[in-house]
Parts: C-alpha cells; structure tokens; sequence
C-alpha cells in the first residue's frame, strides 16, 4: 500500500511539473506583426520609409512587457501589386514567414523592387491571414499593416471578407493609405480598417526621411562597430550570417543615417538575435553545447583551446558586449530625448510610416495589456 501511495506521489508531481513547464511556455506574451507593402512603379517612398524605420519599430517593442516579461517579436513580411509576380497568385508574395531574425526581414527589404501592378488587397490579407502561422490565442497581440495608393477594392477577393476572417481570428488590420486622407476613404481604406478593428491613417510617401544631427551620433556609430566585433561566426551558418550582418551594416548607412544610428541601438534589444550563426547568442542561450561542436565549425581563434578555454572566451566576449550595449544603450535614450526636442519645433510636421506604425502598435498593444517602458 505504501508503494502506491509513493508512486502516486511520483506521478502527481511529474504531472503537476509538466503542467507548470507547458504553461510558461505557452504563457510566454508573443507579438505578431505582418507588413504588408504596395511594391507597384509609385511605391519608392513608401518602401524607403519602411527600410530606414524597420529598426525604431523594433526599438519601440524593446520597451513592451506583459506581466513583467518581455515579448517575443514575430515579424512576418509581404509585397503586393507587382507586376513581376504572378497574375495566378494575384501579384502576391510572401517573402519572409513570421520570423524572429529582424535582419532577415531588413536584408528582404532592401532587396525589393518596384514595378507595375495590380495591387489587390483583399488578397494579400486573405493570403495573410491563411498562409501565416498566427498563435491561436487571443491574448497575444496579432496584427496586419498593409499601405498602399490604389483602390482597397481592387482584385476578386472581396475586401470585406478578409478583413471579417481577420478578425474573427483575433488579427487587426491597419491600413495606411499613402495618400490624402479623405481619397483612402472613398476607395474603401477607412472601410477595411474599421471591418477589422484596425486603425486607418494615410502618410505622404515622399517625405523625405528627417535626420537630425545629435551630440550622440558619432559615439553611436563608433560603439556599434565595436559590438559587431564581438559576434563570434560558427557553423554552417556562421560565414553568411556574419558576412549578412556586415552588408546591411553598410547598406543601412548609405541609405539613411536615421535608420543607420536606430539599427545600432536596436542591435542591443532582445529582440536582435542570432543564435543560428554567432557562438555568444547561441551559448548564452543554451541554443548549443560546446563540447559537440566538431573544430571544424569553431572559429580559428578557439580551435586550439580546451573546452574550459573555450567557455572562457566566449564568457569574455560575452561580457564586453553587455558593456558596449549599456553604453549604446544610454546614449540612445539621450538621443531619442534630444530628437523629441527639436521635432517639437518643427512646424507643418507629417505622417510617416514609422510615425504611424509605432503609434498604432502602441495603442492597440497596451489594450491587450502589454506596457512600454
């Protein structure tokens, strides 16, 4: 008899310890955002917007917690209305899946090109809302943004009933109209928005992208060269994920010094990680076990030491970029303070995708209980 009670004991705890480890993981607050972007010939502005200001998004949900745990940031993206993608898939492309690797989501973006199009939006929320993989409850914060400059009417896919089949599975959809506000709604923009609980908002998509010049810039920068020095390449994925890094480094400065500086601050967040391709990541998140990788997948510089070597040098490498990001990290703050300041002054002052982006995500995140910082 004693047996039994013992071993019943055994398996109520193992059940009980099961339960407590599902739910945390299950429990763990999640966001999930899919852009959707216009890519027909009259899009650039509207495109160059969305490269230079992918990182303050990401800055922005570096502040988000629920229930004093940080959110994981899925980013999922799409084009829409070009005429080099296929008429059978209504000129529709899902580029990047939802995705935790911001990089990615940035190297796609500067990849795209415009031409054409046909730009059908009931399709490409139909094709959102179906192809991604969204989490099936409803506490997490799941939401569409879709901008473009012609009819929402246009295509076969009624409109109406992708923003109703969003909504009944708890994603907004936002839409930003990139022209005057009063033209979105007649063709149907105000319409799909408010069908999904979203918020409609149009932009001018040629508003040159603003870069005010703080005392913070040059130290930035000269930090954020530093912390790509302490990213240790191993692998399969170790050389490409490296070399991808180093690209868009140059790639993000040459088209906007504000989308350059954010990128270096965002690189501090949570939410950048790369534990596919950089030994420090990936140990710091028990993602790999030192010991099992063969030397070939090692860095020069480790393929001689010991294991206790080993964890000693990324432990290092480790620590001296906590110290490089506390550093970017205040003077970010200061900047971001200093920016505030002098866009108060600026009269006539417009919408810009970021501008709307953030405010919307805000807004509607906190309703799900998420609090920024």
């Amino acid at each position: 008899m004693d047996i039994r009670k013992n071993l019943l004991k055994v398996v109520t705890g193992m059940v009980i310890f099961f339960m407590v480890v599902c739910y945390s993981a299950e429990s763990k607050p999640v966001i999930q955002v899919a852009i959707l972007l216009d890519t027909s010939s009259s899009m650039e502005g509207l495109i160059n917007q969305a490269r230079a200001y992918i990182w303050k998004m990401v800055n922005e949900f570096a502040k988000a917690s629920k229930n004093g745990e940080t959110p994981e940031l899925q980013v999922a993206l799409f084009e829409y209305g070009n005429n080099n993608l296929s008429a059978e898939e209504g000129w529709v492309r899902l580029i990047v899946p939802f995705t935790t690797d911001i990089d990615r989501i940035a190297e796609e973006l500067f990849a795209l090109t415009t031409n054409g199009g046909t730009e059908c939006c009931g399709y490409v929320i139909k094709e959102a809302v179906e192809k991604l993989q969204w989490n099936k409850t409803n506490d997490d914060y799941k939401v569409i943004f879709i901008a473009g400059n012609e009819p929402f009417t246009q295509g076969y896919i009624d409109y109406k009933e992708s923003c109703k089949n969003a909504i009944k599975k708890g994603i907004i959809v936002n839409t930003i109209y990139c022209d005057d506000y009063h033209t979105g709604v007649t063709s149907g923009w105000k319409d799909g928005a408010d069908i999904a609980d979203g918020v409609y908002s149009c932009i001018d998509q040629n508003k040159s992208i603003v870069s005010i010049k703080t005392p913070y810039d040059e130290r930035i920068a000269k930090f954020g060269q530093e912390l790509n020095s302490t990213y240790i390449a191993y692998g399969k994925q170790g050389s490409s994920g490296k070399k991808r890094q180093e690209k868009l480094e140059i790639i993000a400065e040459k088209n906007s010094k504000e989308g350059f500086l954010s990128r270096q601050v965002a690189k501090t967040s949570v939410h950048y990680n790369n534990t596919d391709w950089d030994l420090v990541d990936a140990y710091n998140q028990h993602n790999v076990e030192i010991e099992k990788l063969n030397k070939e997948e090692l860095p020069v510089e480790m393929r001689n030491m010991s294991i206790k070597e080993q964890r000693t040098y990324i432990e290092s490498i480790s620590k001296q970029r906590e110290e490089i990001k506390k550093k970017i990290n205040e003077m970010g703050i200061q900047r971001e303070k200093y920016i505030a300041e002098e866009m108060a002054r600026i009269s006539g002052d417009t919408d810009t995708f970021d501008k709307v982006l953030i405010k919307t995500i805000k807004t509607q995140a906190e309703k799900k209980h998420f609090t920024f910082n």
